[in-house]
């Protein structure tokens, strides 16, 4: 299971309004890259036949099934304090994160 914080729940549901096709969902994957092997990524995209649809905090969101491997159990969250971090993925299954927190290995 991946689960979002009301934060960002909410921050998807503006980005949503703005920039968002219709029939596109949120994506949430894992790629190869960054500074520690891995890295998250997230953009608006139309469902393929073997992503798995979830819900969160009333957000319909996509994930495919290796990427899902890797975030189960994962928690994001939407920081807009003053460092302005934007999205954070607290991630169990990650052995190590780079400072930017947007890599892990």
């Amino acid at each position: 299971m991946i689960t979002l914080t009301e934060r960002a729940a909410r921050q998807i549901q503006a980005m949503h309004q703005e920039s968002a096709t219709e029939g596109q969902l949120l994506r949430v994957f894992v790629e190869t890259g960054g500074c520690s092997g891995f890295q998250y990524g997230m953009s608006f995209d139309a469902p393929k036949a073997d992503d798995e649809q979830l819900e969160s905090a009333g957000v319909q969101f996509l994930v495919d099934p290796a990427s899902h491997a890797y975030l189960d159990g994962s928690n994001i969250d939407f920081d807009d304090g003053l460092q302005g971090k934007g999205f954070e993925i607290q991630n169990p299954n990650a052995q190590s994160t780079c400072g930017c927190g947007k890599s892990f290995s």
